[in-house]
């Protein structure tokens, strides 16, 4: 699906929203696979972000991989908006009110590709059942709600566990990480099994957005 082995996700929660169109072009020329879309609604995490709408209106700038990561409290409800706005996967957590099973199946039927997300309190074994029928999962290495926060290195277990459960029964699973990624994190968390990188703060704050892609992959 993508030309790296190592995908990198830029997180328009750290573009300039004013001007998003150009954020976008900016890391889609410096070799981003793929735009992380964070979507937050005040209430399963203290911030509020976007929603279908601003998606929409992202889907017609670009052609861009839209990977959607709702942080929503009922996920379920807003499955077919997020997909009509043009989604080409959209996580949830799986600490959220909707049903696991019935979500995934959801998003499975829209034709857009399925994938849970972990807060760090959780654990891996959590999402062992559901693994088969995911695209993705998303190990959270900060809280979710902000961005800027310091990387949780006490996660780097869960990815390994994730990693080996997958390698047994969906050896496709890509593993997502999300929060305080830098080259250093980067490289803890390829070595222990994630293949897509979420960056805001770090890639949209460079000068050199390619230099700052180009730097998360260690294994390049």
């Amino acid at each position: 699906m993508f030309k790296n082995k190592i995908k990198i996700a830029p997180s328009i929660l750290s573009a300039d929203y004013a001007d998003l169109k150009k954020e976008i072009e900016r890391v889609k020329q410096g070799g981003a696979d793929m735009l992380h879309v964070d979507v937050m609604d005040g209430h399963f995490v203290p911030n509020i972000s976007i929603g279908p709408p601003v998606v929409k209106s992202v889907r017609k700038a670009t052609d861009m991989f839209l990977d959607c990561h709702l942080m929503i409290s009922n996920p379920l409800e807003y499955i077919d908006a997020f997909a009509n706005a043009g989604a080409d996967l959209i996580s949830f957590h799986l600490e959220s009110e909707s049903d696991p099973e019935k979500t995934i199946e959801k998003i499975i039927s829209t034709g857009v590709k399925p994938a849970l997300v972990l807060k760090p309190k959780t654990p891996a074994e959590e999402v062992f059942p559901f693994i088969e029928k995911l695209a993705m999962v998303l190990v959270m290495t900060v809280e979710p709600g902000f961005g800027g926060q310091s990387f949780m290195e006490d996660q780097l277990g869960k990815i390994q566990k994730i990693r080996k459960k997958a390698s047994e029964v969906n050896p496709d699973l890509m593993i997502q990480v999300d929060g305080g990624i830098v080259p250093a994190t980067a490289s803890l968390c390829v070595e222990a099994g994630a293949d897509v990188l979420v960056s805001g703060s770090y890639i949209f704050g460079s000068d050199d957005i390619k230099g700052a892609i180009d730097s998360l992959r260690p294994c390049s």
